[in-house]
């Protein structure tokens, strides 16, 4: 008996936006393995941990956590194994110079299967924030909360 399949699972990086300044966002295709596309459309995914870099001139996303799929037999994947980004050449080039930068880093944001059901990894070019930008992004977070328990009541 086949199991449910859903394609609307979106895993997010919510470490990401505490820790980081998104300075720019690009959506990138991921090249995965049979499994593990199985195990990402149950949820079982995480890329808290992740990170982006270069390898031979190509863009690499390492350390994300997908979890061998169950139903596989000997064919699973190896869950941290590094994986490659699809992006534009153009694309790649403008991260190349832009990661020269000191203090810049690419960070994952996103993981979803989008409607033609390809697996896509949203990532960003990121500056981290210093002690005084995260006090000042819980406030906001805590301003808004306020906010949305006064309009309710």
């Amino acid at each position: 008996m086949a199991k449910k399949l859903s394609n609307n699972i979106v895993i997010r990086n919510k470490k990401a936006s505490f820790q980081y300044e998104f300075i720019e966002q690009f959506e990138a295709g991921i090249q995965l393995k049979g499994t593990e596309i199985k195990s990402i459309r149950e949820g079982k995914a995480s890329i808290k941990e992740g990170y982006c870099g270069f390898k031979k001139g190509e863009l690499y996303v390492f350390n994300i956590d997908i979890t061998p799929y169950s139903e596989a037999s000997f064919y699973n994947h190896d869950p941290k194994r590094p994986r490659k980004l699809l992006l534009h050449k153009s694309e790649i080039d403008k991260l190349i110079k832009k990661k020269k930068d000191v203090g810049l880093t690419i960070v994952p944001i996103k993981l979803y299967i989008n409607d033609r059901g390809l697996a896509k990894l949203s990532i960003a070019l990121a500056k981290g924030k210093k002690l005084h930008d995260k006090r000042e992004s819980l406030k906001e977070k805590d301003a808004k909360r306020q906010i949305g328990r006064a309009l309710k009541h």
